[in-house]
């Protein structure tokens, strides 16, 4: 496996090429085992893995502690290593209804109060906005995160699911790190606008939902049900005839697996990595068996022939329904 490291933009840090996202050990889709989840974490900090990405509003402060549990109990020199990605600013309710963003200075020194404690660290290493409040301006929120830098408090700033010009007024106010952006063979929406911004600043991008949530991961079937307070029982990608014609893309995926001797989601990954070395993808494994199968993704490389094979299989815009509901579609900023 390789050992490189991948730089996040030019003002971040050095981390491995592939950062674990811990959000769905904490119920976002469906159950999950908590003594799996710390395992998972200690095993991919002991594989290399740095950059450990979770947000206050995972759980409501569930999968903060979480974290705080798996650096706890990992060997000190494992626990050293461990870079802390966070994001702040959603509003729930108890039944999990979304309320929205608050971006707010107040808030942002807030909940960036109550993570670290949660958290158990004097600091965290990147801090960022999960969507773009849109009553207050860019410029205060980044602002507020640049004041918990001076402090000692946030090493580096990110940002997430923004558009091009929420990007060049955020690093006009403060330098950014990276963006952290859905990316993946069937959500490529940034490759239009938001990857040349972005390249043009020297800020990297975190890919989240590389598998799609398990839609591209090869191990989902036809049939598959969710449970009610599982994300994917909303998504529209995975509901009836789109499910059908999306998983239809997978099996066309499949076929380039096999003569590559990977799996779906190997390849997958593969191709996010080989989008560039300012990508960092996050693969949310739950399980050790799920990480291991991530990991293997370093070892396969796509020539370009193999890459033309992909696209020909999953042509961008090839995917049926948005990436989310429509409610949430219209808070991202990204998508304007």
């Amino acid at each position: 496996m390789t050992t490189r490291t991948r730089d996040l933009g030019t003002t971040g840090p050095r981390v491995f090429p592939l950062g674990l996202g811990c959000m769905g050990m904490s119920g976002m889709y469906g159950e999950s085992d908590r003594a799996e989840s710390i395992a998972t974490i200690h095993a991919a900090l002991d594989a290399g893995v740095t950059l450990l990405d979770t947000g206050d509003f995972y759980g409501m402060g569930h999968n903060e502690l979480l974290v705080a549990e798996a650096l706890r109990t990992a060997p000190a020199a494992l626990r050293e290593n461990a870079l802390l990605s966070v994001k702040f600013g959603a509003q729930r309710g108890p039944d999990g209804a979304w309320y929205g963003f608050d971006g707010s200075p107040a808030a942002v020194k807030t909940f960036a109060a109550y993570s670290l404690q949660r958290l158990g660290v004097d600091h965290i290493d990147v801090y960022r906005p999960a969507r773009l409040d849109p009553d207050v301006p860019i410029e205060e929120t980044v602002g507020a995160i640049a004041e918990l830098v001076e402090k000692g408090y946030v090493r580096h700033i990110g940002l997430s699911e923004v558009g091009p010009d929420t990007i060049r007024r955020a690093a006009a106010t403060a330098p950014i790190a990276d963006l952290q952006i859905e990316y993946a063979l069937i959500s490529r929406g940034p490759e239009r606008e938001i990857l040349p911004t972005l390249r043009e600043l020297g800020i990297a991008v975190t890919a989240y939902g590389v598998l799609s949530r398990g839609l591209i991961s090869g191990h989902l079937t036809a049939g598959q049900k969710f449970a009610a307070h599982d994300f994917r029982a909303q998504s529209p990608r995975f509901q009836g005839e789109n499910l059908q014609h999306n998983l239809t893309l997978v099996e066309s995926l499949r076929k380039i697996a096999e003569q590559k001797g990977a799996t779906v989601a190997q390849i997958a990954i593969a191709w996010v990595l080989s989008r560039g070395e300012d990508i960092v993808p996050l693969v949310g494994a739950r399980t050790r068996e799920r990480l291991g199968e991530a990991l293997g993704a370093l070892d396969v490389t796509l020539d370009a022939a193999d890459l033309d094979a992909v696209e020909a299989a999953v042509p961008a815009d090839a995917a049926a329904g948005e990436r989310y509901a429509p409610a949430q579609m219209a808070m991202l900023d990204s998508e304007r």
